[in-house]
């Protein structure tokens, strides 16, 4: 399926229906209720019937984190420098391969009717990248922040590949695709375990799979055109399972629970990562965090594209990695408390004027940036 952002053509039509598929599939990625065993487990067996191998054992566990260190106390991952088959890259094969056979019969129609292109991409720009940003892009990677590496196992999401699912469905209601009965049949069970479960893996004689979140939390995503979701939730894990595992995230972005929970200075000084260190001062608020860690003022401006608001140039604090300024700015629009929110960029080290900060964030020269219109 293609992956690659692409703007929709002018003449390509959302129509309901679509609309229709991309919102369902997306309820089904984002579902917490428990999952549905029976049809999970059959359709796992029927996908190892069509790949000619014995129907598994099942092993449900609790989460995914729960998953992988069942794996690995049973010393069922293996190493994945070695190139030999198994139950897992044979499913694999079954499963990508019916969906490269698919595309390929498309791509034969790209070349005798163009207009096919546009169609394709357009649909994958408005129902498949969609799904993948809130569903892979955000709720799977917030996930794996649980797990850690797998080597050598094949994992599937479940209930977070439905964008595959909405992709085919949606080239169907184009007719733009014709699916033999077998690829149907290979859809229809990757569909139903979208639909009835959260990830799973395969081994030689055993299927472990996972039951879905019991809590998932997520926010639109800003000036997004195509219903985009991201992970959030201020005060709890924004996804969490059964057995108490969970990752904290906030605006998309994946936390240590110590941001949510007990943010402070000295942890923020000493957290090398840039974003988790941005939201854990965001938690707190700028002005708290300048005037604690007593950061060096290099400069402040009015701002010339936000009327009544200052900007201000700061000394990046000892201890941080790289070296370089923070340019602290206020929103151009109030929040729905009323309140106006103050965020701070990272900007070059050679920066002494705010002004000229502000100006290098738009790509322009700080003169230019004292003429651009107000900011939003």
């Amino acid at each position: 399926m293609p992956a690659r952002r692409t703007t929709p053509s002018p003449n390509f039509e959302l129509t309901p229906s679509l609309v229709a598929i991309r919102d369902d599939w997306l309820a089904h990625g984002l579902r917490v209720e428990p999952s549905d065993r029976h049809a999970a487990e059959s359709a796992v067996a029927e996908l190892f019937t069509l790949a000619d191998l014995p129907t598994p054992r099942f092993h449900w566990v609790p989460s995914p984190a729960a998953g992988a260190k069942y794996l690995a106390a049973e010393g069922l991952s293996f190493d994945a420098t070695h190139d030999y088959q198994n139950a897992a890259s044979t499913i694999a094969a079954l499963i990508t391969g019916s969906r490269r056979e698919i595309i390929e019969r498309t791509k034969q129609r790209r070349v005798a009717a163009p207009s096919v292109q546009s169609r394709l991409d357009s649909a994958a720009a408005t129902i498949a990248q969609p799904l993948r940003t809130s569903l892979v892009d955000g709720v799977a990677v917030a996930i794996r922040q649980l797990v850690g590496p797998m080597p050598g196992l094949v994992t599937w999401y479940g209930q977070q590949e439905a964008h595959h699912l909405a992709y085919f469905a949606a080239l169907q209601q184009l007719r733009l695709v014709t699916c033999t009965e077998r690829e149907n049949r290979i859809l229809d069970l990757q569909g139903e375990l979208a639909r009835s479960t959260g990830w799973w893996w395969v081994t030689d004689d055993v299927c472990v799979m996972s039951e879905r979140p019991t809590t998932l939390h997520t926010e639109p995503t800003p000036n997004a055109a195509n219903g985009e979701l991201r992970m959030h939730h201020s005060t709890e894990p924004a996804v969490q399972f059964s057995d108490g595992t969970g990752t904290f995230v906030l605006h998309g972005t994946a936390v240590p629970d110590w941001v949510i929970c007990d943010p402070s200075v000295g942890r923020i000084s000493t957290e090398r990562n840039a974003e988790i260190r941005r939201c854990a001062i965001e938690r707190i608020g700028w002005d708290t965090f300048v005037r604690s860690a007593r950061l060096r003022l290099v400069d402040r401006a009015d701002d010339p594209g936000n009327v009544g608001q200052s900007l201000e140039l700061y000394a990046t604090p000892r201890g941080w990695t790289g070296r370089g300024r923070i340019l602290l700015t206020a929103n151009g629009s109030l929040e729905r408390d009323g309140t106006r929110r103050r965020y701070g960029l990272a900007v070059p080290s050679h920066f002494t004027s705010a002004l000229d900060a502000a100006g290098w964030t738009y790509g322009v020269a700080g003169r230019d940036y004292t003429r651009l219109a107000r900011r939003t």
